[in-house]
């Protein structure tokens, strides 16, 4: 039973005391709150006012805040395509060697020993791996660019071609796109045709980093490996994606300009004739505007730096300097330029398992001429202020 007063005026008048004082309080407390709040937003107005002017005397240009989701998952996808690029190996061989010195150190020395017995795959067509390459995250790089694939003639698919690519770019982010992964359709833009994509042989000597090359259908650029490639009695179909420039190209890649390494690259030429296999002009038009590289004339110590360092190690040391994840004025990510990559005519080739220099050279001098007719045709459609560029080939 309740108190004999609850029916009385006591219960209400203690009633309406106990609600006069929580409404003072709460009168109290939202008045504090809401000082604070304004103050805080008076501090967070000034800080952006600080970091406004000091962007605009640093010349840093930020970001919109009201970005479409796709389009910053489109930044998250070349952000995480660049580190991959720039730091993955280092973090595998980092992390190899933690398993190692780990509690788990057994499964270390038995992938050690299973990579040296699988050593050679790279020279033998490879390992790849369609989920992989069908990642949404490659979807979201292509976007980023964006990136497109261009043919010009149809292809057999009862044939094995070779694919010279040019140009390098700092990181063939045209090449990536268009042959390590299906993001462009490849299979459908030439129905019944497979693609590997080419590398240096020492990438796939670092433990964990090499599953992924290898899952892309990345093979390794030795003549063992092309060979084994677009032999017609292992593959049929074959698409052999050779970045004929390599490491040394990068260093010429700059905004604006199209300067690729030919003249003395016969190697790609012997092995076609070796093999019997058609070679076929790529270019990736757009490919040197996604960074902003130094300026390294051939004469400049910062040039003999790179080439020392390539000669030693194969890898040129670029700085791709492009955008910020938040920020448009710098950083390593590249930024957001077109990129089309055009697959000429095929150039025929007659198999010839010992060619003479005489004939290697002129096919040599034949595929120039398709490259060159090749940018010549298809750089209007694609580049800006096109008159003022050409083709530079050393």
């Amino acid at each position: 039973m309740y108190p004999q007063y609850w029916d009385n005026g006591v219960f209400w008048i203690l009633k309406c005391r106990i609600m006069s004082v929580i409404k003072k309080d709460y009168e109290t407390y939202f008045v504090y709150t809401k000082e604070n709040i304004s103050r805080y937003l008076n501090i967070l107005q000034q800080s952006r006012h600080i970091v406004m002017n000091l962007s605009m005397a640093l010349g840093i240009e930020w970001a919109p805040i009201n970005v479409p989701v796709s389009r910053r998952l489109q930044t998250l996808a070349a952000t995480g395509w660049i580190c991959l690029v720039l730091f993955s190996e280092a973090v595998a061989i980092l992390l190899f060697i933690k398993i190692i010195y780990s509690s788990y150190w057994y499964l270390g020395l038995l992938y050690a020993v299973w990579m040296l017995n699988d050593i050679d795959v790279c020279h033998k067509g490879g390992r790849t791996i369609q989920w992989v390459r069908n990642w949404a995250w490659w979807r979201y790089y292509r976007d980023y660019f964006p990136i497109k694939l261009v043919k010009t003639v149809d292809l057999e698919p009862s044939r094995n071609y070779l694919f010279a690519c040019f140009p390098h770019g700092v990181v063939c982010s045209g090449a990536f796109g268009a042959f390590a992964t299906n993001a462009l359709d490849f299979h459908k833009v030439f129905p019944g045709l497979s693609c590997h994509m080419i590398t240096l042989a020492g990438h796939f000597l670092v433990p964990i980093f090499r599953e992924l090359l290898l899952a892309f259908g990345t093979c390794s650029s030795s003549r063992e490996s092309l060979e084994y490639l677009l032999d017609i009695k292992r593959n049929q179909g074959t698409c052999v994606c050779l970045i004929v420039g390599g490491a040394a190209e990068a260093l010429d890649s700059h905004p604006g300009e199209y300067k690729v390494i030919l003249t003395r690259r016969k190697g790609f030429i012997r092995v076609a004739m070796r093999s019997g296999a058609p070679i076929v002009p790529v270019f990736s038009f757009g490919e040197t505007d996604v960074f902003r590289p130094p300026h390294n004339p051939q004469d400049s110590f910062l040039r003999k730096f790179q080439e020392k360092v390539r000669q030693l190690t194969g890898i040129s040391p670029m700085f791709p300097i492009g955008r910020g994840l938040f920020q448009y004025s710098f950083g390593v990510l590249p930024l957001r330029s077109p990129i089309t990559t055009v697959v000429g005519a095929p150039l025929e080739v007659e198999k010839n398992l010992d060619p003479t220099d005489e004939e290697v050279n002129t096919l040599h001098a034949e595929f120039t001429k398709r490259l060159i007719d090749l940018f010549e045709t298809e750089k209007p459609k694609y580049l800006k202020n096109h008159e003022k560029i050409s083709l530079i080939i050393t």
